[in-house]
Formats: C-alpha cells, structure tokens, sequence
C-alpha cells in the first residue's frame, strides 16, 4: 500500500501531534519506509499513517512496538502516558481503558450515536458544537476507541438507540447519509446487536439519560453514567444491578434488530440520493 501524503501536523500544537513527528522523524532517519516499520511493528501500514498525522492515539503495544523497531531506548514508552492524559479527559481514561479490555458492551444513547460507531465527520460536527480548541485531538482520540472492533477477540457488543438519535441532523444530509450507512454495516456484524426504540414509546428507563455497561473475563461488571460536564464509572453492586435490570427493560421496549435496521434505512432513504 503506498504511504498516505499530506502536510505534517505541528508538533508545538499537541502531544499527540509531537508523537506523530517524532514517529515520522526517527522512521526516515532509520530509512524505513511506512510499510517496512509497520511489519517490524506488529501494525498497519494505516495505522503508522495515521499516527504520523496525529489522527489515532497510539495504544501502549504500539509504542513500546515503535520502540523495538526503531530501537529508541523507551522514548516512546514514555511519551505514551503523557499523550494519553492530553487526549482524553482526565474522568474519561479509566473508562477509555475499561472499554478496550471489555469482552461485552451494552450501551444506550438517547441524544447522540455511541462513540464506537461514529463516523469521522460525524465527531467532528458534533464535537465542533462545543467549539473545543483541540477538535482535531478529540476526533481523534474518539475514532481511536473503534480499535476495540480490531483486536484479535473484539468484544461483543449491543447497542440500544432511542429514535431522536437518528433524527438528529448532526452534520447536515451527507455526513447523516455516511453514518446511517456506517450504522447499517456495524449491525451486519454478527458480534454486533443494534436495535432502535421508536419514538412512539413515550417513556422508558432511558429517559434518565445514557449509560453503558461493560463486562470482562475476570472481575465484576462496571456501569458507566453519562453526564453532562463528565461522566463516571459506577462499581457498587446494587447500582451495577440497576442499570442492568433498565438494560434489560430498554431491549424489551425496542424494535427487533431486523426492524431496526429497517427503520435506519427509512431514515436513509429520507435523506435522498
């Protein structure tokens, strides 16, 4: 695969944008094309591009692997924790972890689409309208949790939507397009359950707000609480249990996965060709 092109980002501008050049530097100075230093890393020939552009957070394997193979002695072992605590907001990186070691994820969203199942241009218009200054680190910290999907045994995943999410015209008719067909094919997955609750149903247990439950190999199921200035993780058993038993209610009140998916593709067709 050729290399992508495109300007350098500016290292002063972030330390996710520092990591990328410094990759990019040490890579031509080890004469090292993108593709060569991605097979000694263990990654995609994408995956270092879009590093490079300071358009992924890099995972911890991924820089101690871009230490081994550029034999940098550590640098990047330890620039990773730093990029980590600027990417994400200090109340959302335990969650951001919890979420990459889960093997199941139940979500609901009653506002916007899950994080995970977002589309670049999709992120970016909706976190445009907060008008942060370091929208193109959030983008892509946010399109950086989608790893999940590629791990060697990706998590199982079920996703509940209230209706008003699709409804939403986050970006205007050609981002939504893009999205709901992104939507249409992350349902195909069989990993993947996504069903939609019609806004004919007045109330349900999501009224409250959005929530996602995350469960592991080992250890005890963890309930994180959206919010609206920070969210956070929930660990005492009965609140776990709580939010399970209204997981549970919600999937009830939902359209069947097929009828959802019928549903995403009405609201397709509705935006035209």
């Amino acid at each position: 695969m050729a290399e992508e092109t495109g300007s350098e980002p500016d290292p002063t501008r972030s330390l996710l944008a520092f990591f990328g050049s410094e990759a990019a530097r040490l890579r031509i100075e080890a004469g090292m094309s993108q593709e060569a230093l991605a097979e000694k890393a263990h990654t995609t020939q994408s995956m270092i591009s879009k590093v490079e552009a300071a358009k992924r957070v890099p995972s911890k394997d991924l820089a101690r692997d871009l230490d081994l193979a550029l034999r940098t002695g550590g640098h990047f072992g330890r620039l990773h924790p730093l990029v980590l605590t600027f990417a994400y907001p200090s109340w959302f990186l335990p969650y951001v972890e919890l979420e990459g070691e889960a093997k199941s994820i139940r979500s609901f969203q009653a506002q916007i689409l899950p994080g995970v199942l977002q589309t670049e241009d999709y992120a970016r218009a909706m976190l445009d309208a907060v008008r942060a200054i370091n929208l193109d680190d959030l983008v892509a910290a946010r399109m950086s949790r989608k790893s999940i999907f590629e791990r060697e045994s990706p998590p199982s995943c079920w996703f509940v939507l209230d209706e008003h999410v699709l409804l939403r015209p986050i970006g205007g008719p050609d981002v939504m397009r893009a999205q709901f067909q992104h939507l249409l094919e992350a349902g195909t997955d069989p990993r993947n359950v996504i069903q939609v609750i019609p806004r004919q149903v007045a109330a349900h247990p999501g009224v409250a707000g959005p929530f996602t439950l995350l469960s592991f190999d080992e250890g005890e199921d963890v309930l994180f609480v959206d919010g609206f200035s920070q969210g956070r993780l929930a660990l005492e058993p009965r609140e776990v249990a709580d939010g399970a038993h209204a997981y549970d209610l919600l999937r009830a009140v939902a359209l069947s996965p097929k009828e959802s998916a019928d549903l995403i593709h009405e609201h397709l067709k509705e935006l035209g060709p």
